[in-house]
């Protein structure tokens, strides 16, 4: 039977190990952790779960702290974790099933906390390759990649991550990519983290240039992250009230992101914003809205495109209730808010009340 062993690197992370570690431990034989210069009460907690504990000197470089500690595991598999991942579905037995297998490599379905600017916490899903076998190692200083010729299946694991929530990463890791960006300037994955990294920022100025760049050299195929990427530049551009490039990015995707919801949200959002900037100009585009939306809900939640959790369902339903309203069509908005409150999303509770 192959063995399979959790690999982590960590550094004053007390606030979430234990919880990380107490759901995860069942999964796997061994936990081996390497901690790159933790303060608090890190070490002392993996060593309740019987972790082997090595120490790695931290050089801006998560491949190269990642590698080290992938190396301290004997363990036929790994599965790679950051102590603010938590197991929230799946068992030893999917993992078991799948390494049996062999040939591949498994990505996790995870769910990324992050706060919206009027306080509420949202959710986004991604997958990322984290179930491996030994000799397989990294590359890239942060947002770090797997280097292998495997093909990457989902995992039956789902994980919640609340490390977004936190905040101070930002800095850390636009620093780390701008010096990867000065070794390789025209490496579209880069141009998508660092744009990206200064969208979350909310440094939509600084951000454009790079998103410019970055939509520039991204091929329309073959990639993971383009769609994303794509997304995040109508968003930056709605922030900088660039509506015409705006209109021309999201024209120019409308075939090749049509399958995707979160990038009918976004010119749902776009439409409907440009219009509030100047109606005169862009009342022409009113209908879009609704389409939009509509489209959204059509698409449905697709986990395997990522993206925000509800654009496909209770966002969307609530955003055309909104639409309705405004119209004067309390009826149909009542429906739609009743739908995205039977997901439990407040707002929408909070509209039934007041409409009811």
């Amino acid at each position: 039977m192959n063995t399979i062993g959790l690999v982590m690197i960590v550094k004053n992370e007390s606030r979430s190990l234990e919880k990380c570690l107490s759901l995860a431990e069942k999964l796997v034989d061994g936990i081996y952790i390497t901690d790159t210069g933790s303060t608090d009460h890190t070490i002392e907690i993996a060593r309740k779960y019987n972790a082997q504990i090595s120490e790695f000197e931290w050089c801006n470089d998560f491949s190269a702290a990642r590698n080290y500690a992938l190396e301290q595991s004997p363990c036929d598999w790994n599965l790679i974790l950051d102590a603010d991942e938590y197991l929230l579905s799946g068992t030893r037995e999917d993992l078991q099933r799948f390494v049996e297998k062999g040939g591949r490599a498994g990505a996790i379905e995870r769910h990324d906390s992050y706060r919206e600017e009027n306080g509420t916490i949202s959710q986004s899903c991604v997958f990322t390759t984290r179930l491996v076998p030994k000799g397989t190692f990294y590359q890239g200083k942060v947002h770090e990649q797997i280097i292998s010729d495997l093909p990457i299946v989902p995992l039956p694991l789902v994980f919640d991550h609340d490390g977004y929530l936190q905040g101070g990463k930002g800095e850390r890791n636009l620093t780390i990519l701008l010096e990867e960006l000065e070794q390789n300037p025209q490496d579209p994955y880069i141009l998508y983290q660092v744009s990206r990294t200064l969208w979350l920022m909310k440094e939509f100025a600084r951000a454009d240039g790079y998103f410019g760049q970055f939509y520039q050299l991204v091929p329309e195929t073959g990639t993971g992250y383009r769609t994303n990427g794509v997304v995040a530049y109508i968003y930056n551009l709605l922030e900088l009230k660039k509506y015409e490039k705006g209109f021309q990015v999201i024209t120019d995707e409308k075939e090749r992101l049509a399958a995707y919801a979160d990038y009918h949200f976004a010119c749902g959002t776009f439409y409907t914003q440009a219009i509030f900037s100047d109606i005169q100009r862009y009342i022409g585009y009113l209908p879009e809205i609704e389409q939009s939306y509509r489209r959204c809900l059509q698409i449905g939640e697709v986990p395997e495109h990522e993206g925000v959790l509800g654009n496909g369902s209770f966002k969307a339903a609530y955003n055309l209730g909104v639409w309705f309203e405004v119209n004067g069509k309390t009826k149909e908005a009542l429906s739609y808010y009743q739908m995205a409150a039977e997901a439990g999303y407040q707002p929408a509770l909070e509209r039934v009340q007041k409409i009811i």
